[in-house]
């Protein structure tokens, strides 16, 4: 491989696997102890140890890291460097070499908004990206904003919040502007914000409807054009709620943002020799959590599952290489993915016949997603490239066997098939949804309940090892452990290379 990276050998550490976890985690490890022993090289073998007591007491490992960490697995903090230790040790245990994949990560240390009138209140925040630093303590003037009300929120169409400096007519120099999210950029309402005379500004979720009541921190850092905003003010980000509280008249608030901080983050990369060195299947999940909680489902249930394939599959000799990834920092922008693709050269990119993504597999109001590898769903983005058809269509295949529904989800650009994407290499995955409403259709097909979020615990504190469809979990970890010896075995239908024995459904 051309990029730089850290190899931990087999056996070197002696840091004890399950030090993070339960005592319930080791039993769990108990009863599937004669696996080890044995040559998953078939479904029902491989699918008899992929349990589902095993996935959990991984994620029971990250729960107990957050615990410990603030509640937080987030790229740039200790619970995220936890979180790679984890999966590198539990991996060496099984006698994979490991690689320690580094990039370059902007870290924002968590940043501060407090409401001193006409009450007291913490308000849950974030700094958006290009936002300045400092601390500031003024009053809070609301720039046109489009409340509505609690059991009705604003129209969307309504909500222009700062999109023209002509909302801020007789806005006070030296206060905190108080906007909301909706129409234009983030870049353009901040700096209208700042043009104006705003010392800070907090921008609110727009509150029209389920989707935009959290907190929102987005990209504040470049205009439409791509060029940047050069700003010098903090902006920090609020729930709906939160803003509300805020553009009580009379408010004052005091608000922090500190320096960034560059820091080196790691990747996770384990990888099953093959016989055909330069045919490799790559299967990923990203590792860590937003800010605001322990990523348990988000995506702690993706990495769980192929973590304990990967332990299960230790002992295998496929015909193609198998390259199990742990990607860092996707909630900050897929950065650890497209660091490691933009790192490749172009032999080894050829080498990678496709790319496996699993993130978010046991929402606790789920549907079966499959990503639509040949846009049949005619939905926003075009197929994947070629190749990303017949993985969509072994899925299918998966579920089709077990009797169970699936649908169709869109290449959006939201997780870390993206990279693999742009570089034309063939990609699929699955999905059980995430903040999207799930419809009265679907919980007619699936169950759980329309008119509720697929997750409602997304990007939240609730995202705990409690959030989470067993049902869901089972079912997709089996797929991924089912999907990974596929394509170890035979791409034949994704690139022409030949491989052995019946490994369809």
């Amino acid at each position: 491989m051309s990029v730089k990276r850290q190899t931990i050998p087999k056996l070197i550490f002696t840091i004890v696997i399950f030090f993070f976890a339960p005592l319930s985690i080791s039993v769990a490890v108990a009863d599937i102890e004669d696996c080890g022993e044995r040559v998953n090289n078939s479904f029902v073998k491989l699918l008899e140890c992929v349990t589902l007591d095993g996935v959990r007491a991984h994620q029971a490992a990250f729960q107990a890291i957050a615990d410990s960490n603030g509640g937080t697995r987030a790229a740039g903090t200790q619970g995220y460097e936890e979180s790679v230790w984890y999966v590198a040790n539990t991996l060496v245990a099984a006698g994979y070499d490991v690689e320690l994949n580094p990039f370059d990560y902007t870290y924002m240390p968590p940043a501060t908004l407090e409401q001193f009138t006409p009450f007291g209140a913490i308000h849950e925040t974030g700094a958006f990206t290009g936002s300045g630093i400092g601390t500031v303590t003024a009053s809070v003037t609301p720039v046109d904003l489009a409340l509505g009300n609690a059991s009705w929120p604003a129209d969307p169409s309504t909500s222009t919040s700062g999109c023209e400096a002509a909302d801020f007519a007789g806005f006070p120099a030296g206060n905190i502007a108080l906007l909301q999210r909706g129409a234009c950029f983030f870049a353009e309402k901040a700096a209208n914000a700042e043009a104006a005379g705003a010392v800070a500004t907090i921008i609110f979720n727009q509150g029209n409807d389920p989707t935009r009541m959290g907190l929102i921190v987005g990209n504040a850092a470049t205009f439409p054009d791509g060029s940047p905003s050069n700003l010098i003010m903090p902006v920090v980000g609020a729930s709906f709620p939160s803003g509300v509280a805020l553009s009580e008249p009379g408010s004052t608030a005091f608000i922090n943002v500190d320096p960034p901080v560059q820091v080196i983050q790691y990747n996770v990369l384990a990888e099953l020799g093959g016989k055909n060195t330069g045919n490799v299947v790559m299967a990923g999940a990203h590792l860590d959590s937003v800010q605001a909680g322990p990523g348990i489902q988000d995506n702690g249930s993706g990495s769980a599952a192929l973590l304990e394939t990967a332990i299960q599959m230790a002992k295998v000799k496929p015909v193609n290489t198998v390259r199990f990834a742990w990607w860092g920092a996707q909630e900050s922008g897929l950065l650890g993915s497209t660091a490691y693709v933009s790192g490749l050269g172009q032999e080894d990119l050829d080498d990678i016949a496709l790319y496996l993504n699993f993130d978010e597999i046991g929402s606790p109001n789920y549907v079966f997603f499959i990503y639509d590898g040949d846009d049949s769903d005619g939905v926003g983005a075009g197929p994947g490239p070629e190749g990303s058809a017949q993985i969509e269509a072994l899925f299918e295949s998966y579920y089709e066997v077990r009797g169970l529904p699936f649908k169709g989800t869109d290449f959006n650009g939201r997780s870390d098939y993206g990279a693999f994407i742009a570089a034309g290499i063939p990609s699929g995955g699955l999905f059980t949804g995430a903040e999207v409403i799930k419809t009265a259709e679907e919980a007619a097909i699936w169950g759980g309940t329309a008119g509720d979020q697929y997750n409602p615990c997304y990007h939240l504190a609730c995202d705990t090892f409690d959030n989470i469809s067993l049902e869901a979990l089972g079912v997709n970890s089996d797929a991924v452990a089912f999907s990974v010896l596929r394509y170890a075995m035979n791409t034949e239908d994704i690139n022409g290379v030949k491989g052995k024995g019946n490994f369809d459904p």
